[in-house]
């Protein structure tokens, strides 16, 4: 091939000319392949045969071990009810619904393979509704399902005006992949919180889809804990005028444990205002986290104020922490728009001033800790739940804090 060819055959029989003397090898159409640039982007799909095999030099997979993955991106996947358990005050409703009810799909659809292959095999939703004005509290538990591949579905929706607080409970043993929506109806405020306490060698994908509506607010918590591989892609989509979102994580990764987190807020509306704060710690040779935050402020966005933060606290040697931040802006009719992240052992300087309080140096390490991630699990606005989740914290730092 010489660079005197001026131009090529495409697939569709037109003549395409070739970029600086370049043309497409005959193997592949590599001129038309150009890797997507922006979330946005991305091509969604509820048909898992839409996306191609997962090789793990993809943007959205490069991070993720995807090898211990293999059965739930690829395999079959047992789609059946899962074992649940729902309690809730007055206002609050559960059942099963078939996989056509028009309640489904309203959120969002995948736009990967892992969640396109939960999407093509499960065979019932499972609905949770709040309807009440009044503040009410859901617990969906999930303890009893066992190391076969599975998929998920649930829809939690949240109608116009209500008030409420789900908590989603994952422990024991489990290899999942899931979608999970959320609507929000206009005035409503809506608590999500999704805690993973999973057995050591739990495997979980989940991606939760959220739509909010006009001056209604979504709070969505996620508290990661267990597991041997946790991959958990919140994407909230303020697309109705006035809408809130914010989006909190808290994360502790031990040896050889992988979490991950890529986080999406969509202003698709005037007037919306989202904050996104996710704070993690690791210790332990081979800890991995990834968070990746995206925030889209679309043309017809204006007067939007978003801010998104990642802080990792280091505790020792052999981890690693992946951190990036993204923010796109399509108008400059905006209230505000900001990024962070930062990676690091403990400041010296809190250290120094608890131990001149008569504080050793180990528990004002775990001190430091504590608070670094009770700041997140302390908007909860459940007092059970925080209980719990301040213990799992402090057991984490009982086994090793250096």
């Amino acid at each position: 091939m010489t660079e005197a060819v001026a131009e090529k055959q495409s697939a569709d029989g037109t003549a395409r000319a070739a970029q600086h003397g370049l043309v497409a090898h005959s193997d592949g159409d590599w001129a038309n392949r150009v890797p997507v640039q922006t979330r946005s982007a991305r091509p969604k799909s509820t048909d898992v045969a839409d996306f191609g095999r997962v090789t793990g030099l993809e943007a959205v997979w490069k991070f993720t071990p995807v090898a211990k993955l293999d059965a739930l991106l690829n395999g079959a996947l047992d789609g059946s009810r899962t074992p649940v358990s729902v309690t809730g005050a007055a206002g609050v409703s559960s059942e099963w619904i078939a996989r056509d009810d028009a309640r489904i799909g309203r959120a969002g659809i995948p736009e990967d393979r892992g969640a396109a292959a939960a999407w093509s095999a499960f065979g019932e939703a499972h609905l949770v509704r709040l309807a009440s004005e009044e503040k009410t509290t859901a617990v969906v538990t999930r303890d009893a399902l066992d190391s076969s591949p599975r998929a998920a579905h649930t829809v939690i929706e949240a109608a116009p005006q209500s008030e409420g607080l789900v908590i989603l409970e994952n422990t024991g043993s489990a290899q999942l992949s899931e979608n999970i929506e959320i609507v929000v109806g206009d005035g409503a405020k809506l608590t999500v919180v999704s805690v993973q306490q999973w057995a050591d060698d739990a495997i979980h994908l989940a991606s939760h889809h959220a739509s909010v509506g006009r001056d209604a607010s979504l709070t969505h918590i996620v508290v990661s804990l267990g597991g041997a591989v946790v991959r958990l892609n919140p994407s909230i989509h303020l697309d109705h005028e006035g809408a809130n979102g914010e989006a909190l994580g808290a994360y502790f990764a031990d040896a050889g444990q992988h979490l991950e987190h890529q986080v999406y807020l969509d202003h698709d509306a005037p007037h919306t205002r989202s904050r996104v704060t996710y704070k993690g710690a690791l210790q332990g040779e081979g800890a991995h986290t990834v968070w990746i935050g995206d925030v889209l402020i679309r043309n017809n966005a204006t007067g939007t104020d978003s801010y998104e933060q990642n802080r990792n606290l280091v505790l020792s040697e052999g981890t690693r922490a992946d951190s990036i931040p993204n923010l796109e802006i399509e108008t400059g009719d905006i209230e505000g728009a900001g990024h962070a992240s930062a990676t690091g052992r403990f400041d010296d300087e809190h250290i120094f001033y608890l131990q001149s309080r008569g504080i050793s140096e180990e528990e004002a390490r775990k001190l430091v800790v504590r608070g670094f991630l009770l700041e997140v699990i302390a908007r909860i606005g459940d007092e059970a739940t925080e209980e719990r989740l301040q213990a799992a914290v402090e057991a984490e730092l009982a086994e090793s804090v250096r």
